[in-house]
């Protein structure tokens, strides 16, 4: 029997458009709806009414918590598509989701979005748990409230979550090292440049250190990790002032390991003199790190498909809320991509193909 997701896969747009013209919802293209219409008509598809029976009868809401995204900082955009692309195709399962953000460098705005979202009354709570000792108090009150909750993107250890989507960022780091190691071949040193230190505890950014340091020693290479603490890279001028100045009195530095989607900002900093003789490796796939990946300032990028954790956490609760399906395992750990200027184009193309729908509607 072909399903709404073989529907969308021959139409190529999302199964929540398939959806949406199945139910006669709107918000699809004229061009799009005929397609998929004639698709319909093709395969001689009808709708499932215990499915719809089910979707009016239950309802649920998830509010999910996520980081801000703008201009300069593109990286949270991924999971936020990817929970509305979640949102649209479990909507007929009768789940709805809510979006709330917070500025992602302020403890009040992480709390105050909580307080927001919570009046929303949710089923269940999707979020990011951005600060330690905040996320405590906010899910002190999520299990005062008997509310599940999953953890998306960052993991925390010694809270009761249902589940944790994301990567395995320790064994990101690792592979990192290994890019490195496998780009300079002998025994070397390398620079570790650390954003955000002290405004965040980010435990994604340090177990990618982690990783990164123990490739070599588990390995036994004689190489060397020199690390440089910026507190905001954004400023441009103290950042190029702490960069460049690292690497004149370190000539011995022949690669440079940014753990975080800042690597751009590093690439800006750094005098065209040093970067043509250093191998830098970085994180995800925003547009500014791709370009530096096309115009080989960046050799690797290790994606964490942040499209793809939005998506699956919206899927995922909605299997546990409406399905009653229980977790087998308490992390998904996604695919570590490693993206070359040669492969990026074919990477992310799901996020491509839910972008583009967007805008043409």
């Amino acid at each position: 029997m072909i399903t709404i997701k073989d529907i969308a896969k021959e139409a190529n747009v999302s199964e929540g458009t398939v959806d949406r013209v199945i139910h006669k919802r709107g918000g699809v293209s004229k061009k799009t709806e005929a397609k998929i219409k004639k698709i319909l008509k093709y395969h001689n598809f009808s709708v499932n009414p215990v499915a719809s029976a089910l979707a009016m009868k239950n309802k649920y809401v998830i509010a999910a918590l996520t980081p801000e995204y703008n201009d300069s900082d593109l990286f949270w955009k991924s999971p936020y598509l990817g929970i509305t692309k979640g949102a649209l195709d479990v909507k007929n399962l009768g789940v709805q989701v809510n979006s709330f953000t917070f500025n992602q460098y302020e403890t009040d705005s992480y709390l105050n979005a909580f307080h927001t979202l919570l009046k929303t009354k949710p089923s269940a709570v999707i979020m990011v748990p951005n600060f330690s000792e905040e996320t405590k108090q906010i899910v002190d009150k999520l299990e005062a409230l008997d509310i599940p909750y999953l953890f998306l993107n960052i993991d925390i250890d010694g809270f009761n979550n249902k589940l944790f989507i994301g990567q395995d960022s320790y064994m990101a780091g690792y592979i990192a090292g290994k890019l490195m190691h496998l780009s300079i071949s002998k025994p070397s040193t390398f620079l570790i440049i650390q954003a955000r230190y002290n405004i965040t505890k980010n435990n994604a950014v340090s177990n990618r250190i982690n990783g990164f340091n123990d490739y070599f020693l588990k390995n036994k290479i004689n190489s060397e990790t020199q690390t440089l603490k910026i507190d905001n890279l954004k400023n441009s001028i103290e950042s190029k002032e702490k960069i460049n100045s690292h690497l004149q009195q370190h000539p011995e530095v022949k690669g440079i390991f940014v753990p975080s989607s800042r690597i751009y900002i590093v690439v800006d900093c750094i005098e065209s003199s040093y970067i043509k003789n250093l191998e830098l490796i970085g994180f995800d796939s925003t547009p500014q790190n791709i370009q530096c990946l096309k115009d080989d300032s960046v050799s690797f990028l290790i994606s964490q498909k942040p499209f793809e954790q939005g998506y699956e956490s919206i899927r995922q609760m909605t299997d546990y809320l409406a399905l009653k399906k229980h977790f087998s395992n308490k992390k998904i750990h996604l695919p570590i991509d490693i993206l070359t200027k040669e492969n990026v184009d074919y990477n992310e193309r799901n996020e491509s193909v839910f972008e583009n729908e967007k805008t043409t509607k």
